[in-house]
């Protein structure tokens, strides 16, 4: 498996899929184009090799790509990624729940990628929150006509990215919040819990649902930590309305 990760490179395809032997004229080079230069571009991969063959080849292309070796590293760096490659035969996590995760706090696009390449596992990996799904070994050429059909899906959506509510804007893209135009400066935490509460608006989100998806903690009660991100939030945001307590439930957004 590592071997074959490790050569995906424009020569990848050529050794693994030779030309047959007739005289045939020779197929033109193929080229894709890189249709959003400057995309930020996360590989999870546990490979370490691998993982550095690719992004040399996607820096290579002019995107901006880092790598990651473990789901829990994904799960807390996802959030600076515009597009995120998830092999999903890791070592530490279960891909899929990985997948999970990172789709319940975002909408970043992610494409699966796996040796796993039955019905039943794409249909696994799309209903986890994947966008796409490859099956190794696949073509560097293929990876980016993926990334960028992909990214024409989602690019277009992205101003729903933006919530507003009365005065206040959060911006999913670039995890800025303002306030009667002025800038909110927030905690990477206090952002996801009030994204949370604003996609939901008028709906009382549970403490159960906040530490699950806000700190990936479905079962410890982590003393009063949702408490004090929210009162540090209600003192950022200058009023206590603007998060509502609902009693022995959890919390829904105000209109202060």
């Amino acid at each position: 498996m590592n071997r074959q990760v490790a050569d995906i490179t424009e020569s990848h395809s050529a050794r693994h899929h030779p030309a047959p032997q007739h005289s045939h004229p020779a197929a033109p080079r193929l080229h894709v184009p890189v249709e959003h230069p400057a995309l930020r571009i996360l590989v999870v991969e546990n490979e370490e090799r691998s993982a550095k063959a690719l992004v040399q080849d996607l820096i290579r292309r002019g995107y901006r790509a880092d790598s990651v070796a473990t789901g829990s590293q994904a799960l807390q760096v996802h959030h600076q990624a515009d597009l995120i490659l998830l092999d999903l035969d890791l070592t530490d996590l279960d891909g899929l729940e990985v997948c999970r995760g990172i789709r319940a706090m975002s909408d970043t696009p992610i494409i699966a990628v796996t040796e796993r390449g039955s019905e039943l596992d794409r249909v696994l990996g799309l209903q986890a929150g994947s966008d796409d799904y490859m099956v190794k070994p696949y073509g560097f050429h293929e990876l980016l006509a993926r990334i960028g059909a992909v990214m024409r899906r989602v690019r277009p959506s992205q101003t729903a990215r933006t919530i507003e509510h009365g005065p206040l804007r959060i911006d999913a893209v670039t995890r800025k919040v303002t306030l009667h135009g002025r800038p909110v400066d927030l905690t990477r935490k206090e952002f996801d819990l009030l994204h949370m509460l604003a996609m939901q608006p008028g709906a009382v989100v549970s403490r159960r649902q906040l530490m699950t998806q806000v700190w990936d903690d479905a079962w410890s009660h982590k003393g009063r930590t949702i408490d004090t991100h929210v009162s540090s939030l209600r003192g950022k945001l200058g009023s206590s309305d603007w998060i509502v307590t609902v009693r022995g439930v959890g919390f829904r957004l105000g209109n202060p």
